[in-house]
């Protein structure tokens, strides 16, 4: 369109593509000075039609028959309107231009005044709005339309007649007056129209139906969205309101999420029933605050009837579309579901199947009410394709689920369930899993009841998360339990683990397993304290350093030499002595508890002194409170802790004597010990005890070496040890008929609980236990 000049004042799509310039490049400009000739028509009649010569850039000109007319009044006083079409097509002929372009033009064109009153709308241009001429042609846009699109479209246009720039391509959502829920998406152009004074006089708006390439466009948009925006996490409740939030309200009014209840435990959901299905709410969303169209709630069970939408879909694997409540038969059969259709004016369903690699895991529902066009099935086929993207993160989740609770059911079946009775410490101990996503740990503690009232103390880290990790943090601490009861010291004890790491990352790199053998590893640290002495031996394997609460509530980390964290090999470990105060408490733990992502490792430790120090207060609750300070909310590794209070036995609960290298010595020992009894009140325990102190001390005079001890301990058992300088163990035998010797073990294993030998420094124990009657 050019004013009477010859200047371009509006320049469509198609003169773009014809001449090669947009509309920012010609509006404003000389016709002739875009196209190389001056247009004849300008001194011309009413009406004009010719050849026009077009020059394109970087290609030659070409003729193009061009048909010119004025939209009214005289001659210089009304711009006109300029059609260009390719050689060889042939123009309408009966009628001016002006009216072709209110009645035929295929192109939505309206003009507008400076007051943005209509002056001109053709026939598309009602079209597209759903006016008449009469509300259209006249007053402004808002006397017309509604919407959100209506001020900004104005907005707009405002901007264009006071800068004379055309602004194209922008989004109105507007609706006719008298149908307002009518409403539709629309492209809009707005072009400068100029006077003969160069001045803007008015607008030329142009409208294009983009509805499906906007709906394509937002459907990908939504599946893009659906793809980053769902399975953020391995947790089965949030990923199915993941779903549910990004359709609702772009695909729907409200939409609920019913899974099968065996996949939040993680476990294989079966295959659909054939009489009903039991269901799982873990997600419901709308578009009116708290979902009161819900009719079940979060987390709540409901069953569905064979002839329900929901029972179909789950055992059919197929999806279906109602567009009426008239299709929707199951609903009707439903007083309560029917209420709220009739109440929220529900009246389009569909049902999708969440299906994952051949796993039906169960129902998502999307319900249309506010919306007022039906589901289609594009609709259908949208909620499938987001459905298949959130079934696939909600099967991640519940295999993930599953090898989580099978982990935790492993670890926590190796973890001591209660710490056993014993009186060497007062215990108590708190373990901590890291975060879901990365699946259970390797850490552990166990408390062990050895020989002679002592007990070991084990706090351990196994390198990694999940299955591996707690397997082998199970053999780990079967091997401890298993080379405590041989009562190794606790340096050679972490020789022998090291050993066993060594194995098992062996084993699993020849086994096909997956995993290298950099991958297993592990740090410990195990220590003895024995309560009649007062002494804790320890060792360490690249684990965190013990602390000591003193009983004047100082703090102090314990100075034991590093060791190697285990499964390095070929590298020595060391232990430590050290004499522990009555009352004193020891902390052993993880690197999960004094390490984050917030807190360094010297950090973690001066905060764990300072929380331990001065307290008094018993073991468990001092864990609690470590554990509150300690512990962020979201733990990216898991932690363990072990607070031990050690005691010490009473000296009238141990007597010590020292026995000759003399077989006669033996009767004598006998009484010495007889007497004891009689003073503890355990004269019941005498005659066993007489017949285990003459074998234990009788085979150490003929076998071991001096010097000789016997020590009699009570404690919650009776405890008889023979101490000699010989490291020679006995071993049980079998006596035949007329053997003379060879039954003295035998028969103290037969009248004790149990008895071992502990390897010392400078000889051996020989050891065992008996019980003790309740009331002494």
């Amino acid at each position: 369109m050019t004013d009477v000049r010859g200047r371009v004042v509006a320049w469509s799509a198609g003169a773009a593509l014809l001449v090669g310039l947009d509309s920012t490049e010609a509006v404003g400009h000389l016709l002739a000075d875009l196209l190389g000739a001056q247009p004849q028509w300008l001194a011309g009649p009413d009406e004009w039609h010719g050849m026009l010569e077009v020059r394109r850039a970087g290609s030659d000109s070409r003729q193009v028959p061009v048909r010119a007319s004025r939209l009214g009044g005289g001659a210089g006083e009304e711009a006109m309107w300029l059609l260009a079409q390719e050689a060889g097509e042939t123009f309408p002929t009966g009628r001016t231009l002006a009216q072709w372009l209110r009645t035929e033009c295929p192109v939505a064109v309206a003009v507008y005044d400076a007051r943005l009153d209509c002056v001109l709308g053709n026939g598309e241009m009602r079209r597209l709005l759903g006016v008449s001429d009469e509300e259209h042609v006249g007053p402004g846009l808002s006397a017309a339309l509604v919407g959100v699109g209506v001020e900004e479209w104005e907005a707009r246009m405002r901007r264009v007649l006071e800068t004379g720039q055309t602004d194209g391509g922008f989004l109105v959502r507007v609706g006719p007056l008298s149908d307002p829920l009518h409403e539709r998406r629309l492209t809009a152009s707005v072009s400068p129209l100029r006077g003969p004074a160069d001045q803007v006089v008015g607008v030329c708006v142009t409208l294009s139906d983009t509805a499906e390439r906007r709906s394509a466009e937002e459907r990908l948009a939504l599946l893009n969205e659906a793809s980053v925006s769902i399975g953020r996490t391995l947790d089965v409740m949030r990923t199915g309101q993941e779903l549910a939030d990004l359709a609702v309200p772009r695909l729907a009014d409200y939409v609920c999420v019913d899974l099968v209840d065996a996949l939040l435990s993680g476990q294989e959901p079966p295959h659909g029933p054939a009489a009903g299905a039991v269901l799982r709410r873990v997600a419901n969303r709308s578009i009116h605050e708290g979902t009161p169209e819900a009719v079940v709630a979060v987390g709540d069970v409901d069953f569905y009837p064979a002839n329900s939408a929901q029972a179909h879909c789950l055992a059919t694997g197929h999806s279906a579309l109602y567009r009426t409540p008239s299709e929707a038969t199951w609903v009707r059969e439903d007083p309560l579901r029917m209420a709220k259709v009739r109440e929220y004016g529900f009246h389009s369903w569909m049902t999708v199947p969440v299906d994952a690699r051949g796993t039906r895991l169960g129902v998502a529902m999307f319900l249309r009410s506010r919306h007022s066009a039906s589901f289609d099935d594009e609709d259908l086929s949208l909620a499938e394709e987001v459905v298949a993207r959130a079934a696939v993160c909600l099967d991640n989740a519940r295999r993930f689920t599953r090898e989580r609770t099978a982990a935790l059911t492993l670890q926590q079946s190796l973890l001591p369930q209660r710490l056993p009775d014993q009186s060497a410490v007062q215990a108590a101990f708190r373990y901590l899993p890291g975060a879901p996503e990365l699946g259970v740990g390797g850490d552990w503690i166990d408390v062990i009841p050895l020989s002679g009232a002592r007990v070991a103390l084990v706090v351990g880290d196994v390198v990694g998360h999940g299955l591996q990790a707690s397997a082998t943090m199970g053999r780990l601490r079967t091997a401890v339990r298993t080379l405590a009861d041989v009562d190794l010291p606790p340096d050679e004890l972490m020789t022998h683990l090291d050993d066993l790491v060594i194995r098992l990352a062996s084993e699993s790199e020849t086994g096909g397993e997956g995993v290298a053998a950099s991958e297993i590893g592990a740090t410990c640290l195990y220590a003895v304290y024995d309560p009649v002495t007062g002494r804790c031996c320890l060792a360490r394997a690249g684990h965190p350093l013990p602390a000591v609460v003193r009983p004047d509530g100082t703090t102090a980390l314990l100075d034991l030499p590093a060791g190697p964290p285990l499964g390095l090999g070929g590298l020595p470990f060391e232990s430590a002595e050290v004499q522990l105060e009555e009352g004193s408490l020891l902390a052993l733990y993880t690197d999960g508890l004094i390490e984050s992502r917030h807190q360094d490792v010297d950090t973690g430790v001066e905060r764990l002194l300072r929380e331990l120090s001065g307290v008094h207060a018993s073991p468990d609750a001092m864990c609690d409170q470590v554990v509150e300070a300690l512990m962020p909310d979201h733990r990216t590794d898991d932690a363990a802790l072990l607070l031990a209070r050690v005691r010490r036995l009473d000296a009238d609960q141990v007597a010590t004597w020292d026995v000759p290298a003399d077989p006669e010595a033996v009767s004598g020992t006998r009484a010495k010990v007889v007497r004891q009894l009689g003073d503890w009140g355990c004269e019941s325990a005498g005659f066993v005890t007489e017949l285990v102190v003459s074998e234990l001390v009788t085979n150490a005079i003929r076998y071991g070496s001096t010097p000789i001890q016997l020590r009699l301990i009570r404690d919650r058992s009776l405890i008889c040890e023979v101490i000699d300088g010989s490291s020679t163990a006995p071993h049980l035998r079998r006596a035949r008929a007329f053997d003379e010797g060879g039954r003295g073990l035998m028969l103290v294993a037969q009248l004790t609980q149990r008895w071992g030998t502990q390897q010392t420094t400078d000889g051996k124990v020989i050891w065992c236990e008996q019980a003790l009657p309740a009331d002494t």
